[in-house]
């Protein structure tokens, strides 16, 4: 690794974590200025305004917001994300809960979704111009205008209600077999890989068919190589990073898609959670749960930006 690849990866990562430290400011900014008062809503409209003035005292809610800023951010620097003002619980604990339910979806989404989208983008690349690759366009393209909301909505509306085939609510009890675990995050994971595949698709089969367009591709074309040789010793490993990109990107799809799936399938995920937390009030969850998208997000475009770093063969001699 050359000592430039290693400034540039360097330099990726401080713009990430200066990134997330402005989206922290931000997030705390944001969640101050939602209406309501979770003391009120804990206390019920029936409260005195002298209880709710002792509850907010008690909650630290009544410090300056600056003091309550520097000591949420210096407790999310040392693990601590605080306590929820609802179930006063630790909020790492109700989010961690709820992670891995979120990180399960995400993982199986992402192992069908990559895998089927880097095949119609790579052969519809390869292809183009033939029925195939228009096929494969006019479905990527009215796919993708489809709203995440509306494709939840109608499998919904199919297999739930019209076939009956799977439950319309992802409900998983803790002795669930492997049979019922399916048919419970079936209709999640279908709804989001419908958006994450189209997008990537789209992506990738630009990426591939620039690389072909390439000069070096057209001298091997005119050295005789098979069509094969060229799209797996030319075409790809000068995509990489191309296509780092697209995967990362269209994942980050799964960041918006996951908060609509999750809300309207009933799934126990982080989305879930905070969309709950926001509609209680609960400020120090919905804080938490914001920076943790905000991280999963800049965690993936900093990992596209450091494979594409490393696949450029221009910096690995400079």
């Amino acid at each position: 690794m050359s000592r430039r690849m290693v400034t540039m990866i360097a330099g990726r990562v401080l713009v990430a974590l200066a990134t997330l430290l402005f989206v922290s400011v931000v997030v705390f900014g944001a969640t101050q200025l939602l209406p309501g008062d979770v003391a009120q809503a804990i206390l019920g409209q029936s409260a005195t305004p002298e209880a709710v003035a002792g509850l907010r005292q008690a909650l630290g809610l009544d410090a300056p917001a600056i003091q309550r800023f520097a000591a949420w951010l210096g407790g999310l620097l040392t693990g601590d994300a605080g306590v929820s003002l609802v179930s006063r619980q630790p909020v790492g604990g109700l989010i961690w809960a709820r992670l891995s339910s979120s990180l399960l979806l995400a993982g199986i989404v992402a192992g069908i979704s990559v895998p089927l989208a880097l095949t119609l983008g790579i052969t519809a690349a390869v292809w183009r111009g033939s029925l195939y690759d228009r096929a494969v366009g006019v479905v990527t393209i009215s796919a993708v205008s489809i709203p995440e909301f509306l494709v939840a909505t109608l499998a919904v509306l199919i297999f739930a209600v019209h076939l009956q085939w799977l439950p319309a609510l992802s409900f998983m009890p803790r002795s669930a077999s492997p049979l019922q675990f399916l048919r419970a995050v079936a209709m999640p994971v279908m709804s989001l890989s419908f958006v994450v595949v189209t997008q990537m698709v789209r992506m990738t089969r630009a990426a591939v068919i620039e690389a072909m367009t390439s000069p070096y591709v057209e001298m091997a074309a005119l050295k005789g190589a098979s069509p094969a040789r060229i799209v797996l010793r030319h075409v790809l490993p000068n995509t990489v990073g191309a296509i780092a990109n697209a995967v990362a990107l269209s994942l980050s799809y799964l960041l918006g898609g996951v908060i609509i799936v999750e809300t309207i399938f009933n799934y126990p995920g982080i989305a879930k959670l905070m969309v709950d937390s926001v509609s209680m009030r609960d400020m120090p969850v919905v804080q938490a749960c914001a920076i943790v998208f905000c991280a999963v997000y800049l965690l993936l475009v900093t990992c596209a930006d450091i494979v594409a770093i490393l696949s450029n063969p221009r910096l690995r001699h400079a």
